[in-house]
């Protein structure tokens, strides 16, 4: 009786130690999950920072480019005014 006890035990033993070591698995399991969908996350973020980061800078040199062009504009146009004035005195 008391080496069926002691297989019993050992039985016992080895469900209670596969048990555990199958939580221990989906408990891996699931933080590793939720590790790479934090990395998901940080990507996206850094990604969506370096896009506003770029548009920005664009739209800088294009107000920049813009407010060159407006006042090479302005100087033709009074250097011109001012050459029709001369030819009209």
């Amino acid at each position: 009786m008391t080496n069926q006890r002691n297989n019993q035990n050992q039985q016992n033993n080895k469900g209670v130690a596969e048990s555990i070591k199958n939580t221990a698995g989906s408990a891996f399991e699931t933080a590793h999950n939720a590790l790479e969908a934090t990395e998901n996350v940080a990507m996206n973020a850094v990604d969506a920072t370096k896009n506003a980061a770029t548009n920005a800078v664009d739209a800088t040199k294009n107000a920049a480019t813009n407010a060159v062009d407006a006042t090479k504009n302005v100087a033709n146009n009074l250097t011109g005014n001012n050459r029709n004035n001369r030819g009209n005195q």
